[in-house]
């Protein structure tokens, strides 16, 4: 009996111990890994209230929805799919890119879609129909940007309480390049006024894989007072895939004159992590924190078969971000601040 006694007590020290090691500060369970999907393109994540939510179009035809405490934890919890294309419709395929917006007391889901043909791909709106953004969207018809031409990508930032409309675009009718526009919202559902051009594929970095030549995933990053815009550059299809930078300088967004465009790529491909970009932010759940969330190819020459991932980034000292160098996969990398305790 004593020596099964003790065989018992050892074996429950070594669990003790064990659990410690899991829970304890700096150990496994405080770490995690890229990517955090095996799979997927384009993210958008918000947060609102204690929860993270990010929003991914599935098989080219539904908008799904995921929720999570942490950011690198998005994809454990069911996804829920809150819209789905109708068959024979204008905007029935091709459902690339959505984004997930609360505004004026509502959820809104941006997204481009066509009717099979690329060329005519224009941005949609979808609105929530509660609270909840897992709930159920309800179409609420085409942003008619203005010159109607192709379009991608949208996304809404507001500036001094007024709301502006980002995408990436065509100037014509022909897919000679795209280029980040901005047009004013006057309402969620609503373009007031004509549209902006305020970046062209320029430099070499921006030129790459082409023609056609790229600049697209135009996402608002504001700090401390300064305003950016990050796009991403070079064919979204190839290893070059990059980040580019806007700052706003002051003055009216609508003016081209307004934005100064960084010469060199702010984030890039490393030796082993290949075509990242298609970026967003958040902040970390004790808010103390900068994170990017981006997605990559899954390996060079994988093109759009891609995986997302996560990382913490910091400031320059002239307010500029610093997001540093893409993370190898597998590399341990601290869970974002404010990260709750895996103890039951």
């Amino acid at each position: 009996m004593t020596q099964a006694r003790e065989s018992i007590l050892t074996r429950l020290l070594l669990w003790l111990v064990l659990t410690a090691l899991t829970v304890a500060p700096g150990h496994a369970a405080e770490t995690f890994t890229n990517p955090i999907a095996s799979s997927g393109y384009d993210p958008w994540m918000i947060r609102h209230g204690d929860d993270y939510f990010l929003v991914q179009s599935r098989h080219a035809r539904e908008v799904c929805v995921g929720r999570a405490a942490n950011p690198v934890d998005i994809g454990k919890n069911p996804w829920v799919t809150v819209w789905t294309a109708p068959p024979d419709k204008p905007y029935s395929k091709e459902v690339w890119a959505p984004e997930l917006h609360y505004l004026q007391n509502k959820w809104y889901i941006y997204v481009a879609a066509d009717d099979g043909d690329n060329d005519h791909h224009r941005i949609y709106v979808l609105e929530g129909s509660s609270q909840n953004p897992q709930d159920p969207f309800v179409f609420r018809g085409e942003l008619k940007l203005p010159d109607d031409r192709w379009a991608i990508d949208g996304s809404v930032f507001t500036l001094s309480n007024r709301m502006y409309f980002i995408w990436s675009g065509w100037a014509g009718t022909s897919n000679v390049d795209q280029r980040i526009y901005i047009a004013e919202l006057s309402d969620p559902l609503t373009v007031k006024g004509g549209r902006t051009c305020l970046s062209v594929p320029e430099h070499d970095w921006e030129k790459r894989d082409g023609p056609p030549w790229i600049n697209e995933g135009p996402e608002a990053l504001a700090h401390d007072g300064h305003l950016f815009i990050i796009y991403s550059a070079s064919g979204s299809w190839a290893d070059n895939y990059c980040l580019g930078q806007l700052t706003f300088t002051g003055g009216d967004p609508l003016r081209a004159e307004s934005w100064v465009k960084q010469p060199v790529p702010v984030f890039s491909r490393t030796k082993d992590v290949f075509g990242p970009g298609h970026c967003c932010f958040v902040k970390s759940p004790d808010g103390t924190e900068d994170w990017i969330i981006y997605h990559a190819a899954k390996a060079s020459g994988a093109g759009w078969n891609r995986n997302l991932r996560v990382q913490k980034f910091t400031w320059n000292a002239d307010g500029s971000p610093n997001f540093g160098k893409p993370v190898s996969t597998g590399v341990p990398l601290t869970r974002p601040a404010g990260t709750k305790s895996k103890r039951p």
